[in-house]
């Protein structure tokens, strides 16, 4: 009902702006969402809330096999990766756990109310056009109300079909191969069916047996180098999308997105144990459609709608039970619906309210399984006031959310309030300066394995709170000559997590019991800054530079750890990408630091982890055969081959090679 209502032919305002999928042209952007504006020269960051970009070129010269390969160069940021092509990715953002941070695949948020987390190793880099990283939220008000409910938003944003006069369609074939049995083909064909509907659709195919050497050490013992074992993978991914302009500013979609792979779990490298035999099977589908129209020059609507069904299986063959191998599998289905209507009061002032409404189900072969039902209600009110110099941004979040189950357990109902207020200051109008802050309160709902897995839930958890605040600067510096430009981001940040859910022991180690105990309080700076050099003979340099400190800190009462910094959070990181450019030509160079962390919440050298570096580096020829657009890359990463662990006791892959061949018709 929501997309059909939106289908009327309306006389809509006529928009001078442009998305941010077009940064290198834009000037402004729609419906308020004033981001970025950009000209020859500069790049003018105007978000109240910190905010970090990879897209196009910035994107292309990362060696990225997958979006979390790319998301570990934004400050800020862990990315808990458990070791090789198959192993699982998970993003955890200025220390607030994995669960904290929505992630977004073409305005749609993708969720997993089984276990919070979302393995970003299952989306490829061929079909990606944007990733965006924010702090706190998107600084727009027109979008879903699930967009304002976490600590930190990341956006994936697909390619979308844009066609120069006489063009028709386009073709871009892909393949890629190289250390792990890597095979990985790949098409994208976009359709032009009329002025205003286009048709794109995409498939890629991932197989490796995912075997490679590292090194083994046990201190006081024997160093020894071993082979990987069981971690193949094998999956595909097929996504097809009808993108239509309605008359002026309006625009609908419709997406089908199926992912399906079979994997190896690699294991934990103890007690000399090398070969695990456990594997995984996950089949994800969805079909989600978006509306967005203007019924007057003053009302604007989007509305969204999608289904969603995740299949996941896990097989232990060596746990056993009375049936005989461990063998789970869970159906988990969500209908989610979405409604924002943002109404301009005056030039300088809008306000909107976004509605959702989700349903999101459980079942598993598991012995007493609850079978819950979680049906979720959102409202965000928002109002945003802009100035020549000023972006002030306040929002009420409500959640009411119910939940119940068929049996053994009772469900639990919980209702929450949160504020959020967001500004951003120009003091000078001669130059490219601005100071931003922003204050953020926010929750997350326990999991349906925190709540009901068998022995181990407790359906009375409350939800996690956190509290964020934010104080930053961005400068923008435009120069002629050899340096072209400047753009540096800077900001310092306080969160509290209260209520942090943690398992504990109880009646014995196999029954763990799932308790509100934990505090946990995060300190840190982040500074970005990306410089642009022309130098002699045509070649361009473009440099990025990151760096992270954290002190994020137990500080629950009365606990055993209190003031020992959090699991695997190093206090000092940084990252360091750059490019050369020269005609057809470029070298891209990419750095990595992580440093000292610890492995549990004691801060004991049992538990200690050392630093750990990694340089990439590739070689790109992007020009012209045959008249058709070509584009030829060699890749080397871990050029030194340093051995290290991202999750202590999962080794991480050594040097190794990645070829790469695309054609463009």
């Amino acid at each position: 009902m929501i997309i059909f209502s939106f289908s009327a032919r309306t006389s809509a305002q006529e928009s001078t702006s442009k998305s941010l999928d077009s940064l290198d042209t834009v000037k402004g952007y729609i419906l308020g969402e004033v981001i970025v504006t950009s000209s020859k020269n500069k790049v003018q960051i105007e978000s109240p809330m910190p905010m970090q970009i990879l897209s196009g070129q910035k994107l292309e010269k990362l060696n990225s096999l997958s979006v979390a390969d790319a998301i570990r160069y934004f400050s800020g940021v862990q990315l808990k990766d458990y070791g090789g092509i198959g192993g699982i990715k998970t993003i955890n953002v200025r220390s607030l756990g994995s669960a904290h941070t929505a992630v977004f695949y073409d305005g749609m948020s993708v969720g997993n109310a089984q276990n919070g987390q979302v393995d970003l190793g299952k989306y490829s880099m061929d079909n990606i056009e944007t990733i965006e990283l924010y702090n706190g939220q998107k600084s727009t008000i027109f979008q879903p109300a699930r967009g304002f409910f976490s600590s930190n938003t990341l956006f994936l944003k697909s390619r979308t079909p844009s066609f120069k006069k006489g063009e028709t369609h386009h073709i871009r074939s892909a393949f890629k191969t190289g250390s792990f049995g890597l095979i990985n083909p790949s098409l994208l064909y976009q359709q032009k069916i009329s002025p205003t509907l286009s048709l794109s659709s995409s498939v890629a195919w991932v197989k490796a047996h995912g075997r490679y050497t590292y090194r083994y050490k046990k201190e006081g013992g024997y160093d020894t180098t071993a082979v990987r074992q069981n971690g193949d993978v094998n999956s595909f991914r097929a996504e097809v999308a009808l993108h239509a302009k309605l008359e002026k500013t309006g625009q609908a979609n419709l997406k089908a997105y199926l992912y399906d792979s079979e994997r190896g779990l690699p294991g934990a490298i103890l007690a000399n144990r090398y070969n695990h035999v456990q594997r995984q099977w996950d089949r994800n589908f969805f079909l989600h459609g978006s509306v967005q129209n203007s019924f007057s020059k003053k009302h604007h609507l989007l509305g969204n709608i999608k289904f969603s069904r995740d299949y996941n299986r896990y097989i232990d063959p060596d746990y056993k039970t009375l049936e005989g191998a461990l063998d789970n599998k869970y159906y988990q289905n969500e209908l989610y619906a979405s409604l924002v209507n943002l109404y301009e009061i005056k030039d300088w002032w809008k306000v909107s309210l976004a509605t959702d409404f989700s349903l999101n189900t459980l079942k598993a072969n598991l012995y007493r399984f609850p079978y819950p039902t979680r049906y979720s209600y959102l409202v965000a009110a928002s109002s945003q006031m802009q100035w020549q110099r000023m972006d002030l941004q306040v929002n009420v979040l409500g959640g009411y959310i119910n939940e119940e189950v068929k049996y053994y357990q009772q469900g639990d109902d919980q209702t929450v309030i949160s504020p959020v207020i967001s500004a951003s200051f120009q003091p000078f109008s001669t130059n490219g300066f601005r100071i931003r802050a922003f204050y953020k309160e926010s929750f997350r709902m326990p999991t349906f394995n925190d709540l009901y897995y068998t022995f181990i839930g407790n359906s009375s958890l409350r939800p996690e709170f956190t509290t964020q605040y934010n104080f930053g600067a961005t400068w923008n510096i435009a120069a002629e000559g050899i340096l072209q430009a400047t753009t540096v981001q800077a900001d310092i940040y306080y969160n509290q997590i209260k209520d942090k859910i943690v398992a504990m022991p109880s009646s014995n180690l196999f029954r763990w019991t799932m308790l509100n105990l934990g505090e946990v309080e995060v300190k840190g700076l982040e500074v970005n800054t990306n410089l642009g050099f022309n130098l002699p003979a045509s070649v361009f340099l473009d440099l990025g530079l990151s760096y992270t400190y954290q002190q994020a800190i137990d500080i629950t009462p009365n606990g055993t750890t209190y003031g020992d910094q959090i699991p695997y959070t190093p206090k000092h990181s940084a990252t360091l990408t750059s490019a050369i450019i020269w005609k057809d030509w470029q070298m891209n160079y990419s750095f990595m630091y992580t440093g000292e962390r610890y492995s549990q919440k004691a801060n004991i050298p049992v538990n200690y982890i050392q630093p750990w570096y990694t340089s990439d580096i590739a070689l790109n020829w992007d020009g012209e055969l045959l008249k058709k657009s070509v584009k030829i890359g060699v890749e080397v990463n871990n050029l030194f081959n340093q051995y290290y662990d991202v999750v202590l006791h999962f080794p991480m892959p050594g040097r190794n090679f990645r070829l790469s061949l695309s054609l463009e018709l």
